[in-house]
């Protein structure tokens, strides 16, 4: 039986087009975990090549009537995303890659220290992105290869965000998904009830897991030194 949900208003259904439709671009097969309860659903997907997990919850209208957790093809889900009407309906279940059963944790998050402020954020976004075309456009036609492409972009993404340990390759991806824009003045996604003040941009971590948070959405990743990325997580439901 297929899932309508009824997304509380047009902005938080262009808001997932959005998120799905950037999913879609890295990866025209990307599929996306959907895990809702009560009047909210999280989205949860890996943009290729970052390396990390991307998180949009999305407000409700009507709550769901039974706890729903399965995994869909990002783009026939972006394709059944009514704006005017406010509502997406759920496809059918997809064999879903690895990282789909390697969830961050549920709870158990704490603040961590040394994160810049939002401008200093998207500075340090801009400075990365400014340096590796900068050092792509001096590399001799010989070496112009996606190799040394992919030696300096990997040079650069695994450096770390002022005095904290997230990678920047975690800050470009929340920045790719416009997750770092200005907040705008009504509730998004993460920010409570109508008419609270946003959440500001803030560094958790919780084990071996941290989540850069924004009120548009979560960047999430195992810890550096730990596991390296994703791919040699345990698989366990969460």
């Amino acid at each position: 039986m297929t899932e309508r949900l009824c997304l509380a208003d047009s902005g938080e259904a262009a808001d997932l087009a959005a998120f799905l439709g950037r999913l879609v671009h890295y990866d025209r097969a990307a599929a996306v975990r959907l895990q809702a309860a009560g009047g909210a659903v999280a989205v949860f997907g890996r943009p290729a090549s970052f390396e990390v997990l991307a998180v949009r919850t999305v407000r409700l209208a009507v709550p769901v009537s039974r706890p729903l957790d399965v995994t869909v093809s990002a783009g026939e889900l972006l394709e059944t995303v009514d704006e005017a009407a406010a509502s997406a309906t759920v496809p059918a279940p997809v064999t879903g890659p690895p990282w789909t059963g390697v969830l961050p944790p549920r709870g158990g998050w704490r603040q961590l220290p040394g994160l810049p402020g939002p401008e200093a954020v998207r500075a340090a976004v801009s400075a990365a992105v400014a340096e590796f075309r900068a050092r792509d456009e001096a590399l001799p036609p010989q070496h112009r290869t996606r190799s040394e492409r992919d030696r300096i972009g990997r040079e650069i993404w695994s450096r770390t965000l002022g005095d904290t340990e997230l990678p920047l390759r975690a800050v470009h991806a929340a920045q790719s998904f416009g997750f770092l824009r200005p907040v705008r003045s009504s509730v998004v996604s993460g920010a409570g009830a109508p008419g609270a003040a946003p959440e500001p941009v803030a560094l958790l971590a919780s084990g071996s897991w941290l989540r850069l948070r924004t009120p548009y959405g979560s960047i999430a990743m195992r810890r550096p030194g730990g596991t390296g990325g994703l791919g040699a997580l345990q698989v366990r439901p969460v």
